[in-house]
């Protein structure tokens, strides 16, 4: 644990909160170096020694960086990419292109070629157009691209509707139909433009069963027996996703050992029975790798006590540093950074300041006694709080602070009111 309490203060990875509020202000996330690194030595263990050709690519949409994909690169992993934007900011990382691979449900015209200019590792295809379209850009350019193709297993997960990715009924992946399937992948396997490495699925995110994942390597299993069959085609490569549940309240998280040794026994022994090479199998851990490892500091502000009714403790950030509450029910719990020893008696619920009612944070939380000016922590917002964080309201984007050994230091500064409206433009017809 990189949490600790000392003279009734919270610490995080060394550092005093309380301090690291009035240092940097607030909101403002946080990010333990040293809990990112630990994820990744554990997955190092149990899916890399002694698999030499697996990878782990970091899913860049739970936080990306330019500090969080140098700390990547430093790990040896590769990384996962979803749009231009989150390729751009790897490639100003100075992250390896090699070792950059794109997925995504509707890549650009403008994004495929900016994947082959950077001759990056992998382009994931998730729809029936798009291998024509990488086909186009490397003809025009003069360039092949290793490919693999994101199916759709079909399989039911254990989570929220808005992160289960793996059903029939879904927006990513191209259906597993045998007429729908085959073709395409026999078109991948004849073109000269693309190397058709093999396939990719990600059956949901937030998962403490690794049920859905075993039934999908079944189903992948059954696909690489029938491109062998078909076409007298080995499968390479086979990506095995992410979804990997965390700890934001009092779940029990699973080690990654539980999810990755039984679905790499299954390939093994299926390959071994086909008799083909093992093939290199790749993760994409996202939210599992940083959002223990992440805070989010905010200061006290109203208090108003519904006699009876409910205790609100407003804080100065909310929903647009975290909206997962507000768009899912996701559950968070905290602490009053100043006060960690103190006895949680007190039933509150924190809210933002933005002008909405379900601007909620924490609801019927238990907590010390809240004052205006306490320092507030909210645990676990490592994951998709800075990722998803907006302007509404007019509020600004907090900055990211990186922690090492009880040092502090800006990963990402905050945004001021002037950089918010960089970009805004009044019409000549208005002036």
């Amino acid at each position: 644990m990189v949490e600790k309490i000392r003279n009734n203060t919270l610490y995080f990875d060394g550092c005093n909160t309380v301090e690291l509020a009035e240092r940097f202000g607030t909101p403002l996330f946080v990010y333990s170096q040293t809990d990112i690194s630990k994820r990744f030595s554990e997955i190092r263990k149990c899916f890399i020694e002694g698999y030499p050709k697996n990878r782990v690519a970091y899913a860049a949409k739970a936080f990306c960086s330019l500090a969080m994909l140098k700390l990547v690169e430093k790990e040896g992993m590769c990384v996962d990419v979803v749009s231009g934007g989150e390729l751009y900011t790897a490639i100003k990382a100075g992250f390896p292109a090699e070792r950059i691979e794109f997925n995504g449900n509707n890549k650009s015209v403008e994004e495929i070629e900016m994947a082959v200019d950077y001759e990056i590792g992998r382009i994931i295809i998730d729809s029936l157009q798009e291998l024509d379209l990488i086909e186009k850009v490397c003809i025009e350019k003069g360039k092949k691209m290793d490919v693999l193709f994101r199916i759709t297993p079909g399989v039911k997960s254990d989570s929220h509707d808005y992160i289960v990715t793996g059903k029939k009924d879904s927006k990513f992946g191209v259906p597993l139909d045998d007429e729908v399937v085959l073709p395409y992948t026999k078109a991948a396997i004849d073109s000269e433009f693309v190397n058709f490495l093999g396939y990719h699925f990600h059956v949901g995110s937030q998962l403490f069963d690794n049920g859905s994942h075993l039934q999908a390597i079944d189903v992948i299993l059954d696909l690489v027996r029938k491109v062998k069959d078909s076409f007298g085609y080995n499968i390479t490569e086979l990506n095995l996703g992410g979804g990997f549940g965390v700890r934001y309240r009092d779940e029990e998280r699973k080690s990654f050992s539980y999810f990755l040794e039984p679905m790499m026994e299954k390939v093994c022994n299926a390959f071994k029975e086909i008799g083909i090479e093992i093939p290199a199998m790749v993760i994409e851990p996202g939210r599992s790798i940083v959002a223990e490892a992440g805070l989010s500091l905010y200061t006290v502000g109203s208090i108003k006590d519904i006699k009876g009714l409910r205790k609100y403790v407003s804080v100065d950030g909310g929903m647009t540093d975290n909206i997962r509450p507000a768009l899912y029910g996701a559950s968070y719990t905290g602490i009053i950074a100043n006060k960690a020893e103190e006895p949680r008696n007190d039933t509150v619920t924190i809210c933002g300041k933005c002008c909405e009612s379900g601007d909620i944070l924490l609801k019927d939380e238990k907590i010390a006694n809240p004052e205006a000016g306490d320092i507030f922590a909210v645990f676990s917002t490592g994951a998709y709080g800075y990722s998803m964080s907006s302007n509404y309201n007019r509020n600004t984007i907090p900055g990211v602070v990186f922690l090492k050994d009880g040092e502090a230091e800006w990963a990402i500064k905050p945004q001021g009111f002037e950089d918010m409206i960089v970009n805004d433009m009044i019409p000549d017809s208005l002036k």
